[in-house]
């Protein structure tokens, strides 16, 4: 790829915002280096890289990549034979920790069985030091100090050491504290030189101590004096720090070989811990700028959803849809100057070039871009005065290297195509140039302001038009991409709103051949039928979603009614038991006395006509189970089947059978509704004629083989609530009770949007986490109304 095509696209800015989402001098060395590449399996591995870790931050929030370096220098000469220091030491040891940190973080994820398989491969070569980390730490310091703890020898030195420095300053406190030595020394402090401690002792008084003088003062004035009485202790003092400087040599040696001898697993380590936090960096970007993967192909086609310019202010950017690469390769736009043209030649390229090099894009999910062979550019007014060139020679030294290279594995961008010279002949060179591009099967955008190239686009197979949006009436450009619409000048209107005379209108009209008002005419008419065909769509959508909500209430409502009537029923039923239970007991009360009569006073009254009474009661019984209607007309019972009609007789309704879901009940459809009836409340009406292909009515998107469980792990934030929304209205129309969604522990974050989404939800009855053996705070239990 061209570095004059990267400035050009402003490539080189995406890069510097990439650089500051690394979390080490690794990371950012990667993201300063990153180029597009051509190669699509390469490309395609690059994106799901970049998708995959985008995945850990949405359930994660965070990666742990702190204590990073670069410490491939140092590992090259411990290698051979060198010394490294102690803070070239703990660098080594917190890379090492930094390696088996996100080591252990995705070994959790995996546990998990969420699918990452390219972070899971780097984290299988990693190696883990642990030992050699361990070592490190117990001999050095966080601040890369050699600790007392890193061999005997070195403990005792340095207790040996204090206590001797304490010796010394207990010494020389004495001497300050005397009653002379306010007199005789400048200041009543110990400071020291030479690694020796003295005492500030004042030019006249410098014989009363004797000892060693090592500095004086700029004046002269003071002496800085090692006194005779403590030049031994001061001597013993040199002697412990030698013997300590050697000590910790002989640490620093050993630890530094130990390091030597692993250092090719270290450096290893430090090229995936690169590789790492360079897919991480591409993931937090992707976050910052709200993009996303987009499907690649090596076909040329560019199909971008909302596609924004990744440099321009999120606030102030103007969405589009820009599609190219399969009815049509050549687009030309037409257009007032400031009106978006450039903004959308950058957009395409700059995406392009971010896909390429795997970065997610700021466009909405479902975009295509393309991997080409070659991007190129022409773009900006170039004109060089060192080289003598007008705005027309420098963009025709471009095209003219542009046209030596180009092929059909090629994206071109013109911007202001043949401009900078005489009218006429700068739009019969446009042309010919188009149309060499799009002979040799390149993809090109161009813009232009030559109302020829309007109709070029309408004689051209291949070719189509494309203008940027202008608003009449607030004289300002709207930024709005149309793809098939060519540009309209909008003089004469603007002039008009101006406050130019309409008789100078008119003139200037009438100076306008006929064939161009015919063309201006004909784009005002499609501009008028775009405008109506949008606000058509508008209100279709309106209702669309209003006849959803409809449909969904009136589910609702509809399971409402019958549940409430299950319970009406089950209540009657309850009472009716009730009654006859009581009538019963007052029966065998009676029977009971008739007994005791008969048996008391001889009374003529047989066991038999008892027996009798009582049989003629318990066929008084009201039969509470509601009978079971014989499918078919008459007493004759018939199989039912898919497609034939019934009457739903709890709801009075009539409707068709789709499938048998158990053995006692059907999936039924009554008019928009689907629901299940239990086989005992259907009454057959009639059978499909043999001769008539049925076709089942079916709500879009509808599966009524619900599963209890949905299952959430791994998936992004607004595609999970989502599912969650459909699955609920699944599993009420399946006449489940209560059902579990599996979110996860992981950061909290989706758990805890799926549990403020159901907590709104109308159909939701209550919720909980479920039971340790059920899943834990991992799983929310759902209890449906």
């Amino acid at each position: 790829m061209q570095q004059k095509v990267l400035k050009t696209l402003e490539y080189n800015k995406i890069i510097e915002q990439l650089e500051q989402h690394a979390s080490s001098s690794l990371g950012r060395d990667l993201c300063h280096h990153l180029l597009p590449n051509a190669d699509l399996e390469e490309v395609r591995h690059s994106q799901e890289e970049t998708d995959q870790a985008r995945t850990v931050y949405r359930l994660k929030g965070s990666v742990p990549l702190g204590g990073i370096f670069d410490i491939r220098g140092s590992m090259k000469r411990a290698r051979i034979g060198g010394v490294l220091s102690a803070t070239e030491l703990m660098e080594t040891a917190s890379t090492l920790r930094a390696g088996r940190n996100i080591r252990k973080f995705l070994e959790d994820m995996q546990e998990n069985e969420i699918e990452l398989p390219i972070l899971y491969a780097y984290k299988d070569e990693l190696t883990s030091l642990h030992d050699v980390e361990k070592e490190i730490n117990g001999a050095i310091g966080d601040n890369g100090e050699v600790l007392d703890s890193a061999s005997d020898a070195l403990r005792t030195l340095r207790q040996q050491l204090r206590t001797n420095e304490a010796r010394v300053r207990e010494k020389l406190e004495s001497m300050i504290r005397s009653s002379n030595a306010s007199k005789m020394l400048s200041d009543a402090i110990i400071t020291i030189r030479n690694d020796r401690f003295v005492i500030p002792v004042k030019q006249e008084y410098r014989s009363h101590y004797g000892g060693i003088i090592h500095d004086q003062s700029a004046s002269g004035q003071t002496l800085f004096i090692e006194p005779q009485s403590i030049v031994q202790l001061n001597n013993s003092l040199s002697d412990i720090r030698i013997k300590e400087a050697r000590e910790v040599e002989r640490i620093l040696t050993s630890l530094s070989n130990m390091a030597g001898e692993h250092s090719e697993e270290i450096l290893a380590n430090v090229d995936i811990l690169a590789a790492l936090d360079f897919a991480f960096a591409k993931a937090k970007y992707a976050r910052a700028i709200q993009a996303t993967m987009p499907s690649m192909n090596n076909k040329g086609i560019i199909k971008l959803k909302s596609a924004r310019h990744p440099l321009i202010d999120p606030e102030n950017v103007v969405a589009n849809d820009i599609i190219l690469g399969e009815t049509y390769g050549t687009m030309v736009i037409t257009g007032p100057n400031t009106g978006g043209k450039t903004v959308t030649l950058k957009t395409v390229g700059l995406c392009t070039l971010m896909a390429m090099s795997g970065l997610q894009v700021p466009a909405q999910e479902g975009s295509e871009l393309a991997v080409f062979r070659s991007v190129y550019a022409d773009i900006g007014d170039e004109q060089s005065i060192e080289q003598s060139l007008s705005t027309f020679s420098s963009h025709m030294v471009n095209i003219v290297e542009i046209l030596e290279t180009l092929d059909f594995e090629s994206l071109v961008l013109f911007d202001e195509l043949g401009a900078g010279t005489d009218p006429q002949e700068g739009a019969a060179l446009a042309i010919a140039i188009l149309d060499e591009v799009h002979t040799r099967g390149a993809k090109v955008i161009a813009t232009t302001h030559y109302p020829e190239l309007k109709a070029y686009g309408y004689n051209k197979e291949g070719v189509i038009n494309a203008s940027v949006e202008f608003d009449v009436e607030t004289l300002s450009p709207t930024y709005r991409l149309l793809i098939g619409v060519p540009g309209r000048s909008n003089a004469f209107e603007i002039s008009t709103k101006l406050g130019l005379s309409d008789r100078i209108i008119r003139n200037a009209r009438g100076m306008v051949g006929v064939e161009s008002n015919k063309v201006e005419n004909m784009i005002a008419s499609l501009e008028t039928s775009r405008r109506e065909a949008e606000k058509d769509l508008e209100e279709a959508e309106a209702y669309l979603k209003n006849a959803e909500r409809l449909h969904k209430d009136l589910q609702k409502e509809m399971m409402e009614y019958y549940e409430k009537k299950d319970a009406l029923i089950e209540k009657a039923k309850q009472e009716a038991r009730e009654l006859v239970s009581q009538a019963e007991k007052e029966a065998e009360g009676i029977i009971s006395d008739l007994r005791k009569l008969r048996l008391e006073k001889n009374a003529e009254v047989k066991e038999h006509e008892l027996i009798e009474a009582r049989r003629k009661l318990t066929e008084a019984k009201p039969e509470l189970t509601k009978q079971v209607r014989r499918s078919g007309t008459g007493s004759a019972q018939r199989t039912l089947k898919p497609g034939d009609e019934v009457k739903v007789l709890s709801f009075n309704q009539k409707g068709t059978l789709l499938e048998k879901v158990s053995d006692d009940e059907w999936n039924v459809q009554m008019g928009i509704l689907k629901m299940k009836v239990k086989e005992k409340d259907l009454e057959f009406k009639s059978s499909p004629k043999p001769v008539e292909t049925r076709t089942i009515a079916s709500v879009k998107g509808r599966d009524f083989h619900v599963n209890l469980e949905l299952d959430l792990r791994g998936e992004r934030y607004e595609s999970a609530l989502a599912r969650v929304e459909k699955y609920i209205d699944d599993a009420l129309l399946a006449g489940y009770p209560r059902v579990s969604i599996i979110h996860g522990k992981g950061t909290g974050a989706l758990r805890q949007g799926v549990r403020d989404y159901l907590k709104n939800h109308r159909s939701v009855k209550s919720m909980r986490f479920g039971e340790a053996s059920e899943g834990g705070t991992g799983v929310t239990i759902v209890e449906l109304k």
